[in-house]
């Protein structure tokens, strides 16, 4: 599970609701955010804060509007159009510490450079489509249709995966994992293997925090180191190995307790009120005009 890089500056929401809404109602329709990579070593460019923001699709179609797929079409860009980090931030990049030669060789490839031909890495304007069935009528099993006649529209989104350059030195970086929410199948497998990319990477100090979003701010709850020696067979055991809890306490005090830890990098794993929450702490640090966290959401 190769990180984009860690260099993925936003994704936008897609869905018409609030992290008002979903940080109290974790059941309620799902909504999806990126984060800003903020570092406080770094400045912003311009004097303006541009950041990721949940922007509603709420536009009103008129299916009887000939041109009304191009205005959905218009539409949909605005709400996926994705500012690299480096328009927000003067960073230099650097080559990825991240390897995926492996003495491969393009297929029927026979010459002794040809390893060095081969290439695995993503390039940033690369773009994949979300939805891959064109349903002939909306009483199709699983059809998710935009008008009443089923018509096929392209959804082009980010495509992830690994970049060549990075945005951070990966010794310099401290990375916090924690699952939020229910119980679901799956969870140890994904802390799992967020440790092993991040190592690939080079990030040698990586916590996980306990028991949810509880775990920056109830006394004695203390982070936990993780390592692939730590987790190595996690995946063969049920539940969360870092714990899991709903709620916690006000989105400034988790700011505040993410500060003091130095966490560079926060990977939240959960469902809807998790990803609610991030974006509560994500707009909780910009409102505060603190530049020092990335935060990924699984």
């Amino acid at each position: 599970m190769p990180l984009s890089g860690m260099a993925i500056a936003f994704k936008a929401s897609t869905s018409a609701c609030t992290a008002q809404q979903l940080w109290g109602h974790p059941t309620r329709d799902q909504c999806q955010h990126g984060f800003t990579h903020l570092n406080e070593r770094k400045s912003r460019k311009g004097s303006a804060a541009l950041h990721a923001r949940a922007i509603p699709g709420n536009l009103d179609l008129d299916f009887g509007d000939p041109s009304w797929k191009q205005k959905y079409q218009e539409d949909w860009d605005r709400r996926f159009s994705l500012p690299h980090i480096t328009d927000v931030f003067d960073l230099e990049p650097r080559l990825t510490t991240f390897s995926l030669k492996k003495n491969r060789s393009p297929l029927g490839a026979s010459d002794a450079s040809s390893p060095d031909k081969w290439n695995g890495y993503v390039n940033k304007d690369d773009r994949a489509l979300l939805k891959v069935i064109n349903y002939a009528s909306n009483t199709s099993a699983g059809a998710v249709c935009i008008d009443p006649d089923c018509s096929w529209v392209e959804h082009w989104v980010h495509r992830a995966g690994p970049r060549k350059e990075i945005y951070y030195e990966p010794e310099e970086v401290k990375a916090a994992i924690v699952t939020c929410g229910g119980l679901c199948p799956g969870l140890n497998d994904v802390i799992r293997q967020i440790v092993f990319t991040l190592e690939i990477y080079g990030v040698k100090n990586i916590v996980g925090i306990q028991f949810g979003y509880r775990g920056f701010f109830e006394k004695g709850l203390k982070e936990m180191p993780l390592s692939r020696d730590v987790v190595e067979n996690i995946n063969l055991a049920g539940g969360s190995f870092l714990g899991v809890s709903r709620g916690g306490a006000k989105t400034s005090e988790i700011v505040d307790s993410i500060q003091a830890r130095r966490i560079d990098m926060l990977f939240v794993i959960g469902g809807n009120g998790s990803h609610a929450g991030a974006n509560a702490i994500h707009e909780e640090v910009i409102t505060s005009l603190l530049e020092f966290l990335s935060l990924f959401l699984s």
